[in-house]
């Protein structure tokens, strides 16, 4: 994730078995929820009976846990079919998933819509859509920015405006979007800027008079099926567009199924077919990546708010590897969730391993590869923490409150309260007290008040978000140290919490994944505290 966008930044369906479908997928640790997921399902089939081999399927899952590249979940369609799907718990099919940057084809898809409505034009002037929140004086390069140049990241800004944006003191993020000097003519200077993709959401607000979420529903979410999406906003309300869109896996494969079928569902044309064609075809030549053109996915050109991708396929993709592929050769859709350091690698696995796996309609293999794939997939599952279930020193600490010394995260006190297979980590701050439930030896599902902000990438919030998911486990590394994994499960982090018992002190390091990924320091203090008696 070496280029400038990164600083912003189960189940087999086989067709002899598709009357036991259901009952195939694993156990999962948020069932209660699972009977409203499965009301919109794509169809189901086996990879052979689609033409796609099943051991390409399987080299590829081996390859990407293999190479350690994190996935959360893999969805691949044939034809309009879900030939393989996975999660890797705890994450879980009716969980939604953050999105990053994959949110902006979205809202391009938006922008599509518009157009067809007759409502905006991709030649229209930006400033001529905000006149109340242009500069006093307006450049040639800023007048000459239209919403063409917005779509193909070429506004003609020398650098991502969005820390400008974000971090400028005045919180009319439109008005401070306009602000920005722009060195270059618009259409001419490719920089990935997700400040770009924000202005699209507010021009979707400002003519439909809906928020982009609004807007999308019954346009596109609610024909396809998606349901409980949510986005995050600027400080007024305004969907962030560019990131911040929560959606489940399968809606993602959804969505590229759309767009490999031109626009077309279910009889009736969402979008228009030369929308599809124009929004993923290069129109810029795009930057990133360390690698020669022919082995960079990063370089194959950049359409509205799409990356080309080698393979002549295109794929809508967001920070730590959020994907939606589109192959239409193959007539091939793969959605993954997950958390990487190295988006290229799963890309390379994808071209070495399933795209071989299209062959021909009578494609065969034996019966026992098929079995393999179907219990791999089923199977799939994230590390616990590794350690022993149980401490000599657990009599002496348990449910016994530390008072925590005083730290910039308004912590007060801490305990952990101790049962057969789980911890419950009780922490008070100013907010109140917050608690986790971890399982020993397997993780264990609930909510928490907790705040996700200090995970992620940009602190935007989701409107109203008070919970959050999340599933957590735990272990002694030592007599006096036991470690937690907390996964938020409806982002892509998760941390790592770390408590140290020496007599009657504590010591609690929190260190989120972005800090493991990149081998830095967690900005949050190490929490200390003494038991009080």
């Amino acid at each position: 994730m070496s280029y400038n966008r990164r600083e912003f930044l189960q189940q087999l369906g086989s067709g002899a078995l598709q009357l036991g479908l259901i009952s195939a997928v694993p156990t999962s640790l948020w069932a209660s929820s699972a009977s409203s997921f499965r009301s919109v399902q794509l169809p189901r089939s086996s990879p052979e009976s689609q033409g796609v081999s099943s051991k390409g399927i399987l080299d590829f899952v081996n390859a990407v846990e293999s190479e350690t590249l994190h996935l959360h979940s893999l969805m691949i369609l044939r034809k309009g079919k879900v030939v393989a799907e996975g999660w890797w718990a705890p994450y879980a099919p009716e969980l939604k998933h953050t999105l990053y940057s994959l949110s902006k084809s979205f809202t391009s898809t938006a922008i599509g819509m518009l157009v067809a409505d007759g409502k905006l034009s991709v030649e229209d002037k930006v400033i001529s859509i905000f006149p109340d929140e242009k500069p006093a004086d307006v450049s040639p390069n800023l007048a000459a920015m239209r919403v063409q140049d917005l779509l193909t990241m070429s506004t003609g800004h020398d650098k991502d405006a969005t820390p400008a944006v974000r971090e400028s003191s005045d919180k009319n993020w439109i008005k401070s979007f306009l602000a920005q000097p722009v060195e270059h003519t618009p259409g001419t200077f490719f920089v990935y800027n997700s400040a770009a993709t924000y202005m699209l959401s507010a021009i979707v607000q400002k003519r439909s008079g809906k928020t982009l979420l609004e807007f999308l529903g019954p346009r596109l979410f609610q024909p396809l099926g998606i349901e409980g999406a949510d986005w995050e906003t600027d400080p007024n309300g305004i969907n962030t567009g560019g990131w911040g869109l929560r959606v489940k896996t399968e809606d993602i494969a959804k969505f590229g199924q759309l767009y490999l079928q031109k626009g077309m569902w279910n009889g009736k044309q969402l979008l228009p077919e030369s929308w599809v064609n124009e929004a993923t075809r290069s129109h810029i030549q795009s930057k990133g990546g360390s690698r020669k053109k022919e082995e960079n996915d990063w370089l194959q050109g950049y359409g509205y708010q799409f990356w080309r991708c080698r393979n002549d396929a295109y794929r809508g993709d967001g920070a730590y590897g959020q994907y939606c592929i589109v192959m239409p050769k193959e007539e091939m859709v793969i959605a993954i969730t997950s958390e990487t350091s190295n988006m290229q690698a799963i890309l390379d696995e994808v071209w070495n391993n399933i795209l071989p796996a299209v062959k021909s309609e009578d494609a065969s293999v034996g019966k026992n590869i098929q079995e393999q794939l179907q219990r791999k997939l089923t199977s799939l599952a994230l590390p616990l923490e590794t350690g022993k279930p149980q401490s000599p020193i657990v009599s002496k600490i348990n449910n016994r409150a530390y008072s925590i010394s005083e730290n910039s995260l308004n912590v007060s006190n801490v305990a952990l309260l101790f049962a057969k297979d789980s911890c419950t980590f009780k922490m008070k701050d100013n907010q109140g007290e917050h608690r986790i439930s971890c399982g020993i030896g397997k993780w264990k599902s609930g909510e928490t008040s907790l705040s996700t902000i200090p995970l992620k990438l940009v602190p935007t919030p989701v409107p109203g978000e008070k919970m959050t998911k999340i599933a957590a486990n735990g272990a002694w590394i030592d007599e006096n140290t036991f470690e937690m994994t907390w996964r938020f499960v409806e982002t892509a982090h998760y941390e790592k919490v770390r408590c140290v018992f020496e007599e009657n002190n504590v010591q609690v390091e929190f260190k989120k994944s972005l800090a493991v990924l990149n081998n830095s320091k967690d900005p949050r203090p190490v929490l200390t505290g003494k038991q009080i008696a």
